[in-house]
């Protein structure tokens, strides 16, 4: 397999799939540079080495059609001022031959929101799954999904994916491109590189004991990872809004509590699994309850098998938070996916902040740490912690899909993995 550290740009025109999905407010302005700054490496290699730069991407969810609001145009500016050079824009991704061919060594070029075509993504549109036509839609789809690759393609001399947030899809920019490169003449960037040894070191190069934290609302969400991880953990910890449903299950009160009433039988069988594989299961004991789903509610610590009619549980609470800590701080892998509890209000992060200390406290004691999934990472962020763990993901979806033990299309249409 290629790699972008052995590969010689100088002379040569590359293609490279990042993923600069940023957040921008009212004004067209960049709220968090996150993603542009994690490229910056693959971007500034190509570049130094001679080579002329083609950078591809998508922002939002234009559905297949031209939205302004979805502009890439609007993080040209952004994007030069850290490349360092000048970076010029085709207005049209699929038409962008001229502009390509006219790069010189050491310029760089931006193509428009490929998500403003249908193609990219490869779903057929205005016809329901339902329809007798759909069969033939979602084929005549792929085909134009093809043309569409090829014609990125053929901008560029060799193609370098560094957008691992859209590796779990099999779309025409993060895997059908590579079928037009041959083994030599495509590889994965800088970050994408990165992403995939952190998933390696926490399911492949596990150091024991491994600890894996699973948090967020919602079971169903999460219950193809928990059990990839039962075979794999020494310590499973489930928290937040899903403790409920737990708790629930074995017979508790939890009052207003969030609960999946439909998989109450799902998280006995989570329990009974956890035991017959040794697996110590962590659940929280107690939580910290709110008469309203608010920051200024008024709150007391309750078991979380007896809540009150009337309250809710929105955060670990002090036992919790204790039990957690323990099973983190000896820990040599840690993986952290989800919050303890509501942590967008101030008075509710006390959990998932007794999650971040513990893993930064092992962390600091050799722990390989890896946080990944939105909320977690904010999390880390919030606490002003990012620089304490071994590596934040910058992919979501593809690092639970990657963590299910999927094959993530992005990925193996590079190093041919099945």
């Amino acid at each position: 397999m290629q790699t972008i550290d052995k590969f010689n740009f100088a002379g040569k025109k590359a293609i490279v799939r990042v993923d600069f999905n940023v957040p921008l407010n009212e004004e067209g302005k960049i709220t968090d540079d996150t993603r542009i700054r994690g490229a910056l490496p693959t971007l500034k290699k190509i570049l130094a080495d001679g080579g002329s730069l083609i950078i591809m991407s998508h922002m939002g969810k234009p559905k297949g059609k031209v939205n302004p609001k979805f502009s890439l145009s609007q993080i040209v500016d952004a994007v030069s001022e850290k490349l360092g050079v000048p970076v010029k824009f085709a207005p049209d991704c699929a038409k962008a031959a001229d502009e390509a061919a006219a790069l010189k060594p050491g310029e760089v070029l931006m193509l428009e929101n490929l998500r403003f075509y249908p193609e990219e993504e490869g779903k057929p549109v205005g016809i329901e799954k339902e329809d007798p036509n759909y069969e033939a839609a979602k084929k005549e789809m792929k085909e134009r999904q093809k043309a569409f690759a090829k014609t990125l393609a053929s901008y560029a001399d060799c193609y370098v994916n560094d957008a691992f947030g859209t590796a779990h899809r099999k779309h025409a920019s993060t895997a059908v491109i590579a079928d037009y490169f041959d083994a030599d003449h495509k590889m994965l960037g800088y970050l994408m590189e990165k992403e995939v040894k952190a998933v390696d070191n926490v399911l492949k190069d596990i150091k024991r004991p491994f600890t894996a934290i699973m948090g967020g609302s919602k079971v169903s969400t999460k219950i193809g990872i928990i059990e990839n991880l039962m075979d794999k953990v020494d310590n499973l910890i489930l928290c937040g809004g899903m403790t409920f449903t737990f708790a629930k299950a074995q017979g508790g009160k939890i009052g207003n509590s969030i609960c999946e009433d439909d998989k109450l039988d799902l998280a006995l069988d989570i329990i009974a699994k956890a035991k017959a594989k040794g697996v110590n299961l962590v659940l929280g004991t107690d939580c910290i309850a709110a008469d309203a789903f608010a920051n200024d509610a008024h709150t007391q610590v309750c078991p979380s098998n007896n809540i009150p009619e009337g309250w809710e549980g929105l955060d670990a609470g002090p036992e919790s938070r204790k039990a957690f800590a323990e099973a983190i701080k000896g820990a040599k892998t840690i993986l952290w996916n989800g919050p303890a509890g509501v942590f967008e209000f101030d008075n509710f992060t006390g959990g998932s902040k007794a999650i971040a200390e513990a893993i930064a406290e092992a962390t600091a004691n050799g722990a390989f740490s890896l946080i990944g999934g939105g909320d977690s990472v904010a999390c880390i962020n919030k606490f002003g912690m990012a620089d304490k763990v071994s590596y934040i993901s910058t992919g979501g979806g593809a690092l639970l899909e990657a963590i299910e033990g999927k094959v993530l299309p992005g990925v193996a249409a590079i190093t041919g993995e099945k």
